[in-house]
């Protein structure tokens, strides 16, 4: 059996207004849909594709956001956000819709999948892994 490849999603553009983010969520899920090590990284206005409360009426656009909830379902548990990052655009953790996963190994707990980090943790993550796509 093939080892599992370490993939890094790096989320660097605002939600809407460009089809980056979206284009991002959908590679994500083919990479998941083959069993390989996801993680998503948002960091600069990428950090904005996390918000909570997310309204696309308005813009005529497909809300997407909904989606990230359901990325545990994947094996997809691993969304580091960037805290600079937030901190820049005035937000913070709590600004951020909850994704979590349910935790077999421990009777199905709930767990949070967001793991706030700072630079330099980010960029010992990006290290670590086998493929780093940005969008």
């Amino acid at each position: 059996m093939a080892q599992k490849k370490k993939f890094l999603y790096l989320n660097r553009k605002a939600p809407h207004g460009t089809i980056y983010a979206l284009e991002s969520l959908e590679v994500v899920l083919i990479g998941a849909a083959f069993e390989q090590d996801v993680s998503l990284a948002f960091l600069d206005d990428g950090v904005f594709q996390l918000m909570a409360g997310q309204d696309t009426t308005a813009a005529g656009m497909k809300n997407f956001s909904r989606t990230f909830k359901a990325l545990g379902d994947y094996d997809v548990r691993k969304f580091y956000v960037e805290r600079e990052s937030l901190a820049e655009r005035g937000l913070t953790v709590e600004d951020l819709m909850p994704i979590t996963y349910e935790d077999e190994n421990e009777d199905y707990a709930e767990k949070p999948s967001i793991h706030l980090v700072g630079r330099a943790e980010l960029a010992a993550i990006i290290a670590d892994q086998d493929v780093v796509l940005s969008f």
